[in-house]
């Protein structure tokens, strides 16, 4: 199954049969769908909806498909070309408009893309409404526009710059402070529109930019998923330039990653970390993040006298619990971070000025600064689900076996054991069983993951 509707949009792979996979034809029955919605949320003679694109290769393809089918609607577009998911999101209320598309299948290799949906506010879409969306496909009960009442198609390319002003705008931004820092900062964008946004964000703060993999033609250089197995190019630019540290993105520019100077991970998971430390250092508060998240942002709030508490997995999970927790930063530990300040969406762009402000008010090295946060390890494995497999069935029986622990069930299963935790889930991008696993130690963390994917092998006889 390479075509999965779900709270993260509408993903699959490119070409093959239609219903299978993401297909011109697939294309514009979702879009359609998605246009029928908006226009039941507001009954209006004009209704407006902001679509942008990563770099990937079947992305003008899809993006002209998804324009077409809402100007055959009767809605106008505002195309904001190659853009990246925080863009998309801050231009929707920018343009007053009723809604975005963003083209990207974030961080899956190049056969995929995605049609990612955002209300009026420039957020994604819950359950509830994505459900309706996907029943209106389904029905085929959708009305096009006559021929006089077609909509229109605007250019407008300013939004990446309309973004990184925005960003430079944040009160917690030190402008000045990093800019007397002169940084020196790799940035691999992986051949993405991370390879437009970044650089330019860094050279508006002075920073020094050496540019790896940034053209954006979506040809991407190795797996677009920022972990440390993919980025010896990346470690290898760090050391070679004697950089303060390097920054990779992936395609769609929502997740952040670190490399210290030396050319070795900070860890995904502590880009958040570092994040909330600096934003509850001045605007103390609560957190939230997924429950695959580190403990580590639990230990960091506590220190600044907040309350963190952990959300299904899924952004429009973690957004819904920020509301209404109140909190001052959230994410996720994939290198998401969502601060209300600037919006309700992950941002990279956010992400990295918080971290050049915090690192400038710091005044000490990248590897240094992780050293100031509790060290936890992380295990992120996978089972490839084959057809027919019965995955809930399967975390019952993991739930019944060690009902005497602490369980988490909101998503999967999370098991707290005392210095370790397990969260086995069914992802909601692609046809597997994620595994994620936190330890004292990397080795303990591996272990334990595999011993879950033994115990899930022996379950499905697999």
């Amino acid at each position: 199954m390479t075509l999965i509707k779900s709270i993260s949009g509408i993903r699959g792979t490119i070409g093959g049969l239609a219903g299978e996979n993401l297909t011109p034809i697939d294309a514009v029955k979702f879009a359609s769908a998605y246009g029928v919605w908006l226009k039941q949320q507001r009954e209006k003679d004009n209704h407006k909806v902001v679509v942008g694109r990563d770099a990937r290769i079947s992305g003008k393809m899809i993006q002209n498909l998804v324009m077409n089918t809402l100007v055959g609607m009767g809605i106008d577009v505002v195309d904001v070309g190659l853009s990246t998911t925080p863009t998309v999101e801050v231009a929707v209320p920018m343009e007053h408009a009723d809604g975005g598309i963003i083209l990207t299948a974030s961080h899956n290799p190049k056969q995929w893309n995605a049609l990612k949906l955002l209300n009026a506010k420039g957020e994604f879409l819950d359950a509830v409404e994505g459900g309706k969306i996907l029943e209106i496909a389904e029905s085929g009960a959708i009305d096009f526009a006559d021929v006089d009442s077609l909509g229109k198609i605007t250019k407008n390319k300013a939004y990446i710059d309309l973004h990184i002003i925005e960003v430079l705008d944040l009160d917690l931004v030190s402008v000045k402070a990093i800019e007397e820092a002169n940084f020196r900062v790799v940035v691999d964008g992986v051949n993405s529109t991370g390879g437009i946004a970044i650089p330019l964000l860094l050279e508006r703060l002075g920073v020094e930019v050496v540019k790896i993999h940034c053209e954006p033609n979506g040809h991407f250089p190795h797996n677009p998923e920022p972990l440390k197995e993919h980025l010896t190019d990346l470690s290898e630019a760090v050391k070679k330039h004697k950089a303060d540290f390097g920054i990779v993105v992936d395609p769609d520019v929502d997740r952040l990653a670190f490399m210290d100077e030396n050319g070795e991970m900070f860890g995904e998971e502590y880009t958040l970390v570092a994040c909330a430390d600096y934003v509850l250092s001045r605007t103390p508060g609560n957190t939230v993040s997924n429950m695959s998240s580190t403990r580590a942002l639990r230990d960091v709030t506590e220190k600044h006298g907040g309350t963190y508490e952990a959300s299904a997995v899924g952004e429009v999970n973690v957004v819904k619990l920020m509301k209404k927790n109140n909190v001052v930063i959230g994410g996720e530990g994939n290198g998401g971070i969502i601060y209300p300040a600037s919006h309700y969406g992950r941002d990279a762009l956010v992400g990295v000025a918080l971290f050049l402000s915090l690192l400038a008010e710091k005044n000490m090295s990248v590897s240094e600064l992780r050293k100031t946060y509790p060290s936890y390890f992380m295990g992120k494995k996978k089972i490839e689900l084959t057809p027919g497999l019965d995955v809930d069935g399967i975390l019952k029986t993991i739930e019944e076996r060690y009902q005497n622990e602490k369980l988490t069930t909101i998503d999967g299963v999370k098991i707290d054991f005392a210095e370790s935790w397990v969260h086995l889930r069914k992802s909601n991008t692609e046809p597997i069983i994620r595994i994620y696993t936190e330890a004292k130690s990397q080795d303990e963390a591996d272990a334990l993951a595999d011993k879950f994917i033994a115990e899930l092998g022996e379950i499905a006889n697999i």
